[in-house]
């Protein structure tokens, strides 16, 4: 069981790598002032957390551990790392405008939010409990 939970955590480790490298070296590319650079930010960052939540659901490693569980494990380590790095925006971001540090903040609670969506509602382990629930019901 402690296996499923490590590969999880590293995981985890290795999407807040590649979130801080994407940032780093594309940020100044994409991640803009303005409103039309805003709902697309957002919108790619919700789509990305929640297939990441389902793929973690479905992921044959974790399921054992159930897919809302597995979500929350890869998110701990850069909802952790990301505060840290929000609190000092400039310092790790130069090439950023400053000032979108807050927008920084909600964009990594946003994609990690659905990502937890996708882990609860793509729950292999939920589905099945659903339907011994609705046999149970139906008296069969």
């Amino acid at each position: 069981m402690i296996r499923p939970v490590l590969i999880a955590l590293t995981a985890g480790i290795v999407l807040t790598a590649l979130l801080f490298a994407i940032f780093l070296w594309l940020g100044p590319l994409f991640f803009l002032d303005g409103r039309r650079p805003f709902q697309i930010n957002f919108t790619v960052g919700a789509l990305a957390g929640l297939v990441i939540g389902i793929v973690l659901a479905r992921w044959r490693v974790t399921v054992a551990i159930g897919g809302l569980r597995a979500a929350a494990l890869v998110a701990i380590p850069g909802m952790l790392v990301m505060a840290a790095v929000g609190s000092h925006f400039q310092v790790f971001f130069p090439a950023l405008d400053p000032a979108l540090d807050k927008v920084f903040g909600s964009w990594m609670l946003w994609f990690y939010g659905f990502m937890l969506i996708g882990g609860g509602v793509a729950c292999p382990a939920r589905r099945k409990q659903k339907d011994d629930n609705d046999k149970t019901n139906q008296g069969g």
